[in-house]
């Protein structure tokens, strides 16, 4: 089996604030809008370095939206930041009308997304949006693994045309991926190969799946495909059916609800095309509370043990169905014989 080693841990806050300085250099159109709090979602990067292409708005997230709206529509390609409770749900209106119903470019920063936010507690801590705004029509919802594919995903959404949502965090996380490691939009990663179950994550969890695929080798002897379905709309449709097929086993992992999410995506895509059992590691229908990164992922039950656990009941799932088929087809057999 392949091994990713754990290089440091590193916000992927900072991907997203050194990927807008990276396009700030390159394009002169770029212009980011800030909401008070720069600091903590890393606008202030570009702040610092392009002054004049950067504007406050105050907390006013859906004025600044709204504005965004207005300077796509003029040619600049917009970004805004801020807490992803307000960036995907206070402004819920104007993300749907001004930006995905007009589909204009604007970019959209969900940061301090999930519980790892910590001790801000739950009023902060955003579980719900994924399943919100991928349903918008026209809008391209990327959640990356790590600070080096965020500021990967922070530069690919500013070099594509049209309304994308990037959501990424505050707490240092594993960095695990290198910067010659491939990443496009709507291509699910293959990290680990396997054909007896497949571990389909987004986020922080990438990690912990890729910690579980490794556990199951060396306690049971599984082969995990571990996948990073870093792009959430549009999805691999591809990369997820190839799962199914040669594994008939799946589970999902998100720092997110299991009902809507990374989850409910990928149980679409299999339920129409190859349905094979399913099993969903997550936030169970509850919101958060404060508390150290570390020991919500814990508390929440979204680590590595409880996709190692998954697995193991995916599995048994699988089986049991065909041994079902088996003692049907017999059946069958028999009858035509008599």
């Amino acid at each position: 089996m392949k091994e990713y080693k754990l290089l440091e841990k590193k916000p992927t806050r900072h991907g997203f604030g050194e990927g807008l300085v990276i396009l700030g250099e390159r394009y002169d159109n770029v212009v980011v809008l800030g909401g008070d709090i720069t600091g903590s979602v890393m606008t202030s990067l570009f702040k610092d370095k392009f002054p004049d292409r950067f504007f406050s708005i105050g907390i006013a997230e859906q004025n600044a939206t709204t504005i965004a709206a207005g300077l796509a529509l003029s040619g600049k390609i917009p970004f805004f930041a801020s807490y992803s409770v307000f960036s995907a749900f206070r402004n819920a209106d104007q993300l749907r009308i001004s930006v995905a119903y007009n589909n204009v470019n604007v970019k959209i920063g969900g940061g301090h997304s999930g519980i790892t936010v910590g001790p801000d507690g739950a009023t902060h801590q955003s579980l719900e949006e994924i399943s919100f705004v991928r349903t918008l029509p026209n809008m391209t919802l990327i959640v990356p693994a790590d600070y080096e594919e965020t500021k990967k995903a922070t530069i690919a959404i500013g070099e594509m045309s049209g309304p994308a949502f990037l959501r990424f965090g505050r707490s240092p996380v594993p960095l695990f991926t290198l910067p010659t490691d491939e990443f496009v939009i709507g291509k699910a990663n293959v990290l680990q190969e396997g054909n007896e179950v497949a571990i389909i994550a987004c986020g922080i969890m990438v990690w912990e799946a890729l910690y579980a695929a490794q556990e199951l080798w060396k306690r049971k002897g599984i082969r995990a495909k571990v996948i990073n379905l870093h792009t959430i709309k549009p999805i691999d449709n591809e990369a997820i059916v190839n799962a199914a097929q040669e594994c008939g086993a799946i589970v999902t992992a998100e720092e997110h609800q299991v009902h809507g999410g990374l989850g409910g995506a990928v149980a679409e895509v299999v339920a129409k095309n190859y349905p094979v059992p399913i099993e969903f590691v997550g936030i169970q229908d509850r919101f958060g509370t404060s508390g150290e990164p570390d020991e919500l992922m814990v508390a929440f039950h979204i680590t590595w043990k409880e996709i190692y656990a998954s697995a193991l009941l995916a599995i048994e799932r699988r089986d049991k169905g065909n041994l079902r088929q088996v003692r049907e087809v017999k059946n069958v057999a028999l009858f035509e014989e008599n």
